[in-house]
């Protein structure tokens, strides 16, 4: 996962605190009571957590495809 390791608006450092963050939530707990308990108050730093997404499963078929194509030339041109 590619989380930022600071905040882009203040700068605080916030990837540390992704795996807690991520454990708890996947543990049913409210997302607003995590980040107060990680002592996230400021509401950009709430912004880069909250708005963050793995794209890595996304993207992963299409460079799986791209690399099967690659494959196909290079045999054609052999």
């Amino acid at each position: 996962m590619l989380i930022p390791v600071r905040c882009f608006t203040c700068g605080n450092a916030i990837a540390d605190k992704y795996d807690e963050y991520q454990t708890r939530i996947k543990a049913e707990e409210k997302p607003d009571q995590v980040l107060d308990s990680l002592e996230i108050s400021r509401y950009c730093c709430r912004r880069m957590l909250l708005s963050t997404v793995e794209t890595i499963q996304q993207v992963i078929p299409f460079y799986e495809a791209i690399q099967k194509r690659h494959r196909e030339v290079q045999s054609e041109l052999e």
